[in-house]
């Protein structure tokens, strides 16, 4: 057995106690000890390269190789052909709501704001909003929940990983881009849809963002995939307008239109 010298081993057990806490520390957290994700956020539609990253916004959409098996006519429901109507193929082209699953990808800023009661997300797209209580594992969703573009979401604490866990989801778009014809390119989640997103730091500016998708009526198991995000302090969000029934719609325009 070697021995080391007692000075030696002093030494390290000074740097173990005093490096823990300041690696804790180092997080940002609330008075109340909680990791704090107050603050603006490039999400999981940025790139992420590294520390000095300007976080390039990118059309993000879930890897299908993290899907799980398909239940007979899953598939189906996930990959509905394009019928060349984009009210259809892709609702948001009428200034419709993307969704929840599909507002986690989007290339745009979001704002978090954290009270020991809820967590509030304001996303620049759309300018949509997430109120989210904060109570225990086993508080209950809302009876009768009427189906929703963003669903109905609870939120509790799992250690320093914060969870938010959303049901009552109307049938709706999972993901979508632009194919190489110019045309849109979407899975669909059905309105059993359950999705679960947990958040925890990595370092004091970077969190991983996990998103798991349990779609009964598609999918044989739940499935997840890992984003990131990072912190910003400089930037804040800018106004997003998007306007039911304006001119063009769905970029066709008429002679009515441009005469407006």
């Amino acid at each position: 057995m070697v021995k080391y010298p007692r000075c030696f081993v002093i030494g390290l057990f000074l740097a173990a106690i005093t490096l823990k806490p300041a690696i804790g520390q180092s997080l940002p957290r609330t008075p109340d000890g909680k990791p704090n994700f107050t603050g603006i956020w490039a999400g999981p539609g940025f790139t992420h390269k590294g520390a000095n990253d300007t976080d390039s916004a990118a059309v993000t959409v879930y890897n299908a190789k993290n899907f799980s098996p398909f239940k007979p006519g899953g598939e189906a429901l996930l990959k509905r052909k394009p019928s060349g109507d984009f009210l259809k193929d892709d609702p948001t082209a009428f200034c419709l709501p993307n969704g929840l699953t599909r507002q986690i990808l989007s290339p745009y800023a979001q704002q978090w704001i954290q009270t020991p009661q809820q967590m509030v997300i304001l996303y620049e797209y759309i300018h949509f909003f997430r109120v989210i209580p904060i109570g225990a594992p086993n508080r209950r969703h809302e009876k009768d929940a009427e189906p929703t573009w963003m669903g109905d979401s609870i939120g509790w604490w799992d250690g320093d990983t914060f969870v938010i866990d959303t049901i009552g989801l109307k049938e709706w778009m999972l993901d979508a881009s632009l194919d190489t014809t110019g045309g849109v390119e979407a899975h669909w989640h059905s309105d059993a849809a359950h999705v679960i997103e947990r958040v925890k730091f990595t370092d004091p500016a970077m969190v991983s963002y996990s998103v798991t998708i349990d779609d009964p009526k598609i999918f044989t198991a739940p499935w997840s995939q890992e984003f990131q995000m990072r912190l910003h302090p400089t930037w804040s969000l800018l106004e997003f307008i998007c306007e039911e029934n304006n001119r063009c719609v769905g970029g066709k325009c008429n002679k009515a239109d441009v005469q407006r």
